[in-house]
């Protein structure tokens, strides 16, 4: 696992740095602040490769650079290592175009796996992915990762390998049916993990893939059929994005477990014990019945695969739902909660280690210091409430100045708005009547005040 993450000249701040919860760590931000730099960043002090450079098919992973090529650029981290904890520095050589590394094997702290928000895959695997150095010459004996595009987690992933091509995954497509068809342990295992992963445990919301076919008469391919509640099985392909995405996360994991357990038998080696699962946009294609649940389910789900694994997730996300699902179990001695902010004033952005607090609402995260906003309501809303308030402050405000205001007010906010009782208070006290006060409003106005 990581402990720890220090950068000074590289990505958006100047300078970063991150301690890392050992369970849990949730990072929010703003797009474009940050988030998904700091994923591939985390995956290359784990693994020491960019996922663009293991796969030039993607669009994101690429290596980080200098902010400033004139000045000097570091990545520091404290890793996990197979015995003990190790720390390092790395340093960007210009000449080079590259970090400096440590000769010899590469750190084992575990299987890391992330999940990228586009549904690209990268994993490491200690019993499937490391190098040595030989003398002055570079010997990958292992291949140095997995990354998968998303289109590759459902087909296949082909790797050029000492000048030939090897396929290193069948895809979720073929695997999945070819489980399906022998009744193998790995079958059982993915409905194991997609009924931890459904948004709940009632039979209407749970999911399972019991059946492969031939989908039509123009595809001769065996495909996974998806059940989603009592519903009719469909093909995977025909399911929406969430039930993908979740197929997805439930296949890679029980992908990567049964490569290690392979690897590791034929090595002769012990199995893992330690997991990092890394992942952007947590929520991404959830439903918000889905994103209450998302974080609690793969811990527990990670930890049935990999029994008596110490496990870390680190999670990015834009979903004040996931804030606030993690608050029954969040532990401030395992888990950490970092935050990305923009200083209008200055341009700079700004990492923080936030204190953990439980505000019990959506709303309130919405407007918490994760992101940032003045109200839960539209932002036409707030327009017209913050035009109303500045119908507050002038002595001598005209009956059609608050008339207009009211209108925006009554074509914007809900009839229950707890802002209604303090627009009537203002009328009252002024003695003004609008038209557009309906009956519904003051009624509720009426029963807010009791």
């Amino acid at each position: 696992m990581i402990y720890s993450l220090s950068m000074e000249n590289v990505g958006p701040a100047p300078i970063m740095e991150l301690e890392f919860g050992t369970r849990l760590n949730l990072i929010t931000g703003d797009n474009g602040l940050g988030k998904s730099f700091l994923l591939d960043t985390i995956w290359w002090a784990l693994t020491r490769k960019w996922p663009q450079q293991l796969n030039p098919k993607l669009n994101s992973g690429y290596m980080a650079k200098p902010t400033n090529p004139k000045r000097e650029a570091k990545i520091g981290f404290r890793v996990g290592a197979k015995s003990k904890p190790v720390n390092y520095e790395s340093v960007f050589v210009p000449r080079d175009q590259a970090w400096t590394g440590k000769s010899g094997r590469l750190l084992n702290p575990g299987l890391v796996i992330y999940a990228q928000a586009d549904g690209g895959f990268s994993v490491w695997d200690p019993a499937r992915n490391y190098w040595k150095k030989s003398g002055q010459v570079d010997i990958q004996d292992r291949l140095s990762g997995f990354v998968f595009t998303a289109g590759e987690v459902w087909n296949e992933l082909k790797v050029e390998d000492g000048g030939r091509e090897i396929r290193v995954c069948n895809g979720l497509l073929a695997d999945l049916a070819l489980w399906i068809a022998s009744d193998s342990p790995e079958a059982r295992n993915m409905n194991a993990v997609l009924q931890r992963l459904s948004p709940s445990s009632l039979e209407e919301d749970q999911i399972s893939v019991n059946k492969a076919a031939v989908m039509s008469i123009d595809d001769s391919r065996m495909v996974p059929y998806v059940q989603f509640g009592p519903g009719k099985p469909i093909p995977v392909l025909y399911a929406s994005s969430g039930i993908k995405r979740i197929t997805q996360l439930a296949y890679m994991l029980v992908w990567t477990w049964l490569k290690h357990k392979e690897a590791a038998k034929e090595l002769g080696e012990t199995r893992t014990n330690r997991v990092v699962f890394l992942i952007d946009e947590i929520e991404c294609h959830l439903h918000p019945r889905w994103q209450r649940t998302i974080l609690r389910s793969l811990l527990e789900m990670i930890q049935r695969i990999h029994k008596n694994a110490e496990i870390q997730l680190i999670a990015a996300t834009h979903s004040p739902l996931v804030l606030a699902s993690a608050e029954p179990f969040f532990d401030a001695n395992n888990d950490a909660w970092f935050d990305l902010d923009l200083d209008r004033q200055s341009g700079r952005i700004e990492l923080q280690k936030r204190t953990f607090v439980r505000l019990g609402g959506v709303g309130n995260w919405l407007t918490s210091e994760a992101f940032d906003l003045a109200t839960e309501r539209s932002l036409e809303a707030e327009q017209a409430i913050h035009a109303a308030r500045a119908c507050f402050v002038k002595a001598d405000v005209k009956s059609p100045e608050v008339v207009s205001v009211d209108q925006q007010l009554m074509s914007t906010l809900g009839s229950e708005d707890r802002f209604w009782r303090e627009w009537e208070r203002f009328l009252e006290a002024k003695g003004i009547k609008t038209p557009h006060m309906s009956e519904g409003v003051a009624e509720a106005t009426r029963r807010g005040k009791q």
